[in-house]
């Protein structure tokens, strides 16, 4: 019974292992400066569950990875709003 109780627990632990990243692209359109990517890429950093973000003044966009267990679009579109700078999910 030991055993079964074991292998249960073991194979709900290393679901979460394989849990593939999501990657999405944001559209921060109020990016105006060359330093403005700094700030939106500290606020996307300090969202629970993201890995990687890459904010570029040029496009005014931000790709960023995270696990979506721990954290959603709204979450990270929230993060930048709340730093100054609205975005919305590119389609």
């Amino acid at each position: 019974m030991k055993k079964i109780a074991l292998l249960s627990l073991l194979a709900l632990t290393s679901l979460t292992a394989f849990a593939a990243p999501k990657t999405v692209t944001l559209e921060v359109p109020t990016m105006y400066c060359v330093t403005c990517p700094f700030t939106v890429k500290n606020a996307l950093k300090n969202v629970e569950g993201v890995s990687k973000a890459e904010v570029t003044f040029e496009t005014k966009l931000a790709v960023v990875t995270f696990d979506d267990e721990k954290t959603t679009v709204k979450a990270l579109t929230e993060a930048t709003t709340n730093a100054g700078y609205p975005s919305t999910l590119k389609e």
